[in-house]
């Protein structure tokens, strides 16, 4: 087990090497100038001179290789930089804005669970009824809606027509309510499906069979075998779509005006802060491996028949 993990710890850290030259040579081929946006922060002219001083300044003049040697033996010290527009430690401005992205994470997850479970459980139970006609227009109207216009609407209804919830920022507990919603309304909407599928094939196995003949109750089963079983691909979807929920939180700090993470990585892209962008893909980067490597170690406590053996997990 130990060797397992230190083994996906491996992993982790190729795979964010790889990311770090992924992403290094992104900012350089991105269009703009950092060191003119900096010098035009002010909306000052800048000269050729001072364009030059502080490209030197800022090491943006030497060899692309040396800069990111310099970049990565600092990132390896837990040093991203400084941000060039807030004057700010890279490391500190993502540690400001992370609860932020992590509350309105766990907002959007909490509300995708709340509507998958049961909508998902009750549409494989009853197929062909009426609950499984309302999960089959729920998952389609939340995967052909975008998330922006999802929020729109959401604004329109409760804020402007009803005033029962605030239109923007981050306050109150009624202020998490309408950007939660926002983000796990289309997660919900495909992990209804999932659920659902692996619901299905789950009550039609063996076990399931055998457990309805020994007389234990249809409440037990579901909860106890099937629901187990159905959770592993439901929990692999969860796991490589991290990252687009971090992505997506983007889309909605915006439209709700939530300091996170992903509101600052548009500010960033804007004013061109190279290395505040580089720092908020790594540490999205390398959360999204970690939740992957945490919903691998899950597979064997929800299933027991799946056991973690050398080489990775198997059944």
């Amino acid at each position: 087990m130990l060797k397992w993990i230190g083994r996906r710890l491996t992993q982790l850290v190729i795979v964010l090497f790889v990311l770090s030259i992924v992403v290094f040579v992104l900012m350089k081929l991105a269009p703009g100038d950092p060191v003119m946006s900096l010098l035009r922060a002010d909306e000052m002219q800048a000269t050729r001179a001072q364009a030059e001083a502080l490209r030197e300044e800022l090491g943006f003049n030497r060899p692309l290789a040396v800069q990111y040697w310099s970049w990565m033996t600092n990132v390896m010290t837990l040093d991203l930089g400084d941000s060039l527009l807030k004057n700010k430690p890279v490391l500190d401005e993502l540690l400001d804005r992370l609860p932020a992205t992590l509350q309105l994470a766990i907002g959007g997850i909490t509300v995708m669970v709340l509507i998958s479970v049961p909508l998902g459980l009750l549409a494989a139970r009853f197929p062909g009824r009426l609950p499984d006609h309302f999960g089959k227009m729920f998952a389609l109207l939340g995967a052909s809606m975008p998330t922006f216009w999802i929020g729109l609407i959401l604004i329109y209804l409760f804020s402007t027509k009803m005033h029962w919830l605030p239109t923007m920022g981050k306050g109150e507990f009624k202020h998490l309510v309408l950007p939660s919603i926002t983000l796990g309304f289309g997660l919900a909407a495909v992990h209804t499906q999932l659920l659902k599928t692996g619901m299905l094939e789950s009550l039609s196995t063996e076990y399931v069979r055998s457990a309805r003949a020994r007389g234990i109750g249809e409440f037990k089963i579901v909860l106890q075998y099937a629901l187990r079983a159905a959770c592993i691909p439901v929990l692999t979807v969860f796991g490589m779509t991290f990252g687009s929920l971090i992505a997506g939180s983007v889309v909605v700090e915006t439209l709700f005006s939530w300091p996170g993470l992903g509101s600052m990585a548009v500010e960033a892209i804007f004013q061109r802060d190279y290395p505040l962008i580089q720092g908020y893909l790594m540490m999205t980067g390398a959360f999204t491996i970690l939740v992957n490597l945490l919903v691998d170690l899950l597979y064997g406590w929800i299933d027991p028949r799946i056991r973690l053996r050398k080489g990775g997990v198997s059944s």
